[in-house]
């Protein structure tokens, strides 16, 4: 005779019934019959499906790099400006957002590679060569009706907008413009392009440190200097730019630091040992003498 079953009790009863309604909602079945997923997790894999398709997870990962990599004093605000730049596609990406006239294409293309040059400083060697090869592909992107490649032109006007913005004197880069530009319709490859960008920044903080200098020798009355005293400070320079054989533009900065304040108060001493009155050196006159020094130590292109 077959046993009876046990009854279970009451609180055991309420427990199994609450897992098999768990179980009920977590599982349910398509029109096919298959088991398929709850709604809210369907939901949650659908969200991220769409995140990865549309590239906005590739993007904010790339985004967080560039924080680390850059390490800004006001992140938030270098996000802001990372995604704003973010927002003007290129061609090369499906020419989405691409605005009407080549003119303001070209101006927008510039301004996003410029904006990736200062991303990090020149002495951050693998990140600023990084930036680097991201700017070049920004003006390298193929149009509709042009071939992809950077040309001379888009080239020196690049080394224009770093130059302006970095608040030389244009009389006193002039001179480096000359000496590193590309003809117009010339390619310019990524090489040259990297080496032209690290001496335009190389030269803005050279002439920043020789302004400096400038300074500690400025008459604060008369804003000019002792012509004896400039002289004698460039003079000391361009022994220590002589002593670097080294052709990297970034020595050249090395070279300068080396001035020390006693190779200094030296020179200058001996700049007044003569007590004959002395013509003034205005600040233009000594910053675009230093700059000569300099760019009398880069390489011409081509």
């Amino acid at each position: 005779m077959a046993a009876l079953p046990v009854p279970l009790p009451s609180a055991k009863m309420a427990a199994v019934e609450k897992r098999r309604q768990a179980v009920a909602q977590a599982t349910s079945f398509t029109d096919s019959g298959r088991p398929g997923v709850s709604r809210a997790a369907a939901a949650t894999e659908s969200e991220e499906d769409f995140l990865r398709q549309v590239g906005v997870t590739e993007m904010l990962r790339a985004a967080l790099l560039k924080v680390l990599e850059a390490r800004p004093e006001e992140p938030i605000a270098f996000l802001a400006h990372y995604f704003e730049n973010m927002g003007l596609r290129s061609p090369v990406n499906g020419g989405a957002g691409e605005p009407p006239g080549q003119l303001l294409l070209q101006q927008q293309r510039l301004g996003r590679a410029l904006w990736h040059l200062r991303l990090a400083h020149h002495s951050q060697r693998t990140a600023f060569n990084n930036n680097v090869g991201v700017a070049y592909e920004c003006l390298s992107a193929s149009g509709r009706k042009k071939k992809p490649g950077l040309d001379g032109r888009t080239y020196s006007e690049l080394l224009k907008r770093i130059c302006r913005d970095g608040e030389a004197p244009e009389e006193v880069v002039a001179p480096l413009l000359r000496k590193i530009q590309c003809r117009d319709h010339e390619a310019v490859p990524l090489a040259v392009f990297r080496a032209g960008m690290l001496t335009c920044f190389v030269l803005l903080e050279f002439v920043a440190r020789a302004g400096a200098l400038y300074r500690l020798l400025e008459d604060p009355g008369l804003a000019v200097a002792d012509r004896r005293l400039g002289q004698a400070v460039l003079d000391t320079l361009e022994g220590a730019l002589q002593a670097s054989d080294d052709t990297a533009p970034a020595r050249y900065l090395e070279a300068g630091s080396r001035l020390g304040p006693d190779s200094l108060a030296l020179a200058m001493d001996r700049a007044l040992v003569a007590r004959r009155p002395s013509a003034p050196m205005t600040r233009e006159e000594f910053l675009e003498k230093a700059a000569a020094l300099f760019i009398a130590k880069v390489k011409p292109v081509g």
